[in-house]
């Protein structure tokens, strides 16, 4: 009895496990599926990644460039204005210090001060401090922040550029009615400065910014752009007839002499040359196009490094 119970047993359990066969004529079911994890199951198993998920679509030129001008215009209201109030006063200083030996009233040594003044302002700050920031961003490795987010070479370039450039408007402005009040000259045609400081503006951006990309070395970028701001000053603040003719030259190839030539003429009066003027703006402009490419491409160059 014993056997046959166990024999039993047995038999059922081994047929609870077997499988069915399927009754003549019906269709066979689906055939059971069992997770694949590892993904082996081809293309005629479950759907699984071919590969890794595909990167967010890379930000446009013109949001990238807003976002990036804003950041940098808080950080230099924060960080720069000091600087800039250094920049404003040593232009204002220069001014006072000339003006014990340039007589005051529309003459070409007054002019030439008081222009030469308002766009060293633009120097200190376009030039200068942008190569130095520049610079100092390669140093520290800083560039590889502003390398992993989504956005264009030239936003980073173009918006840290512009925000300099804008920031020193308020010196620019203070500088040069001072200096109009001190050498009797008219303000009908400070307007201009709306053009002057953005064109000037780029292209001593471009330039500092190039500078401070393509130094090896952070302490050259700064003497770079010492060096830039110091011939701002020495070649931009004398009128150009009292100069030799090298120093003419030289002073011909510094991008900030057309921004200051171009605010010079305007004071004038009713017998401004503005076809002159425009072309004085359109160097700044011709040259703020290049020296910003260069620029962006010493980015890349540093950037990808």
């Amino acid at each position: 009895m014993t056997t046959a119970s166990t024999a039993g047993t047995t038999a059922s359990a081994v047929g609870a496990a077997a499988p069915t066969a399927p009754a003549a004529g019906a269709h066979p079911g689906p055939a059971p599926s069992f997770p694949d994890p590892a993904g082996l199951s081809g293309p005629s198993g479950p759907a699984s990644p071919s590969g890794p998920a595909a990167l967010a679509p890379r930000a446009r030129l013109r949001p990238a460039l807003g976002a990036v001008y804003r950041a940098q215009l808080s950080r230099a209201r924060v960080a720069r204005i000091p600087l800039l109030f250094v920049a404003t006063f040593q232009s204002i200083g220069i001014m006072v210090m000339l003006r014990g030996v340039v007589h005051a009233g529309d003459g070409e040594a007054a002019r030439a001060v008081v222009a030469g003044s308002s766009v060293l302002v633009v120097a200190f700050v376009a030039l200068n401090l942008l190569s130095q920031y520049f610079g100092q961003l390669r140093a520290s490795g800083g560039l590889d922040h502003y390398a992993t987010l989504p956005v264009p070479p030239a936003a980073v370039v173009l918006g840290a550029a512009g925000a300099y450039a804008s920031f020193t408007v308020p010196g620019t402005v203070v500088t040069a009615v001072t200096g109009c009040v001190l050498f009797h000259l008219s303000v009908a045609n400070l307007w201009v400065l709306a053009l002057v400081v953005p064109l000037a503006g780029a292209a001593m951006s471009g330039l500092g910014a190039a500078m401070g990309l393509l130094a090896p070395r952070q302490e050259i970028a700064t003497l770079l752009g010492q060096l830039g701001m110091s011939a701002a000053l020495l070649l931009g603040v004398l009128p150009a007839s009292h100069m030799p003719a090298p120093i003419s030259w030289a002073r011909d190839v510094l991008p900030s002499t057309y921004g200051v030539e171009a605010f010079a003429r305007t004071f004038d009066g009713g017998g401004t040359d503005w076809a002159a003027v425009v072309g004085d703006l359109s160097v700044c402009a011709a040259v703020g196009v290049a020296s910003l490419a260069v620029a962006t491409w010493a980015y890349r160059r540093a950037a990808c490094r």
